[in-house]
């Protein structure tokens, strides 16, 4: 019994170091971990804002953050040469806040360009060479390019670049809507088949309310005016999301990490040599 216990504490302590050196979420780390993984060559960092929103009613309103959280450590794993900043919770979400569907939190665009611009600001000082910014959200892409663009001139003489990882929000959208498009689905801009069933495959039952899946308002094309014969559904869906599945959920969500890895490797490799 004694040899037995004194093994199991030997295997704990064996595996703890391992497990902090696999680690890559900042907020699980702690300073001497942080440091001895740069040291390593862990150099980048990736700042990914989240959200908090209402997704109709099927799904929680932290859906952004909560796949923000579990993305931006596969994309940070699979660089092999990446931390994760604390995913930020807010984004630009004004479109969403309404007395009918409450919980939306709203971050006006100088805030979020000024909370993720002090963010960036403390990695530098921290020592990271290549920082990236990415959002979960449509609200808040344009302000994370610009921002990127300008702090990349400001930093770029302590040879740390900042970049806007796009292809995470606006390749990934393309992509999943052509498959979705392609198997005959129906299209959704929110709270629709590709949102649902990423929160499926992430949380189950724990993100989304199956007993709650009901359709929304459909997507409008772009140019075109809605369609004023029809009643508007107006339950803070764009889509239908009653077709969703953890399975379509887990191809979304490697497509979205795919994309975020190919891009920022291409934008690291683009660099010059002392930033990264």
């Amino acid at each position: 019994m004694k040899r037995t216990i004194l093994a199991t504490i030997l295997a704990v302590g064996l595996t703890a170091p391992a497990i902090a050196q696999q680690q890559v979420d900042m907020e699980l780390m702690t300073y001497p971990e942080i440091a001895a993984a740069m040291q390593t060559g862990k150099t980048t960092v990736l700042i990914y804002s989240g959200g908090t929103e209402q997704r109709g009613p099927h799904a929680v309103l932290g859906g952004h953050t909560l796949i923000a959280h579990r993305a931006s450590v596969e994309i940070a794993r699979q660089l092999g040469n990446a931390l994760v900043a604390p995913v930020l919770p807010f984004s630009i979400a004004g479109g969403h806040l309404n007395p009918k569907w409450p919980g939306s939190v709203n971050l006006p665009g100088p805030v979020f360009s000024a909370v993720n611009e002090a963010v960036v600001d403390s990695m530098v000082v921290n020592g990271f060479k290549s920082i990236v910014l990415m959002g979960d959200h449509g609200g808040g892409q344009k302000e994370l390019e610009d921002l990127a663009k300008r702090l990349d001139q400001k930093y770029a003489a302590k040879a740390s670049h900042v970049y806007f990882c796009g292809d995470l929000y606006a390749k990934t959208h393309d992509d999943v809507d052509v498959w979705v498009k392609e198997h005959g689905l129906p299209p959704a801009t929110h709270g629709g088949i590709h949102d649902t069933s990423l929160l499926m495959f992430l949380g189950g039952d724990s993100y989304v309310r199956r007993d709650k899946l009901v359709a929304g308002d459909s997507p409008v094309p772009p140019g075109q005016q809605p369609d004023s014969t029809k009643p508007r559904v107006d339950n803070g869906v764009t889509g239908d999301p009653r077709p969703a599945t953890s399975e379509f959920g887990k191809l979304f969500f490697d497509i979205q990490v795919r994309n975020a890895v190919a891009q920022i490797r291409s934008l690291i490799a683009s660099a010059p040599k002392a930033a990264q």
